[in-house]
């Protein structure tokens, strides 16, 4: 691993590295949104542009990485929100619709998410890394899976199901824009049977 630059510090490892620019493109993300540069967070680390590129690719792979990075906190957010929620139905039409209201307020999902990267960023929706991200919360749920007639097999096809419905809303959120109880509403009866014909 190069040693030029970083500050005058440089990194131990290669994932330190990594980490640093992960959280230089976050606050990068912070501070301007979608016009993240490669430059930016190349300055902000102390490093030039082609050693930034020599861990991610483009621009697009270092923003995919770094909401990636600030996911966890997301998550929890949507964890808190569906607790106590002991119905797979319920518990999946308010988890997706909650993510759905709460995307345009975090700069990072938003970033990753926006129509606009649609064609960029929408198979990494669905990447093996996205539904690794996934996967975990909905066990994190307070929903028994297994009691409900979901094995582990059936939870993470799920977990991919509804990465794909947030996504198709993102894209098109639909007309009319459904928002708060005829989103709801409109998730029950079509996703809602889905989860209750398992039982």
């Amino acid at each position: 691993m190069r040693t030029h630059g970083w500050a005058g510090s440089a990194p131990a490892t290669d994932e330190e590295a990594v980490e640093r620019i992960l959280i230089a493109a976050g606050e990068a993300i912070d501070a301007a949104g979608a016009s993240v540069k490669i430059t930016d967070v190349a300055r902000a680390v102390g490093v030039t542009r082609q050693t930034v590129y020599r861990y991610f690719e483009s621009a697009d792979a270092l923003v995919f990485a770094a909401a990636v990075h600030s996911a966890s906190a997301f998550l929890d957010r949507v964890y808190e929100h569906i607790a106590g929620i002991t119905e797979p139905d319920i518990a999946l039409v308010e988890g997706i619709a909650f993510v759905l209201e709460a995307l345009p307020e975090d700069k990072h999902m938003s970033l990753l998410l926006a129509p606009d990267r649609a064609n960029a960023l929408g198979p990494a929706v669905t990447s093996e890394l996205a539904v690794q991200l996934a996967q975990p919360l909905l066990r994190r749920f307070d929903v028994d899976w297994a009691a409900n007639g979901f094995d582990d097999d059936e939870v993470d096809e799920l977990a991919e199901f509804v990465l794909r419905i947030i996504a198709s809303f993102v894209v098109d959120p639909g007309r009319p824009h459904r928002t708060g109880p005829d989103l709801r509403r409109f998730l029950d009866r079509w996703v809602g049977p889905a989860l209750r014909g398992n039982r």
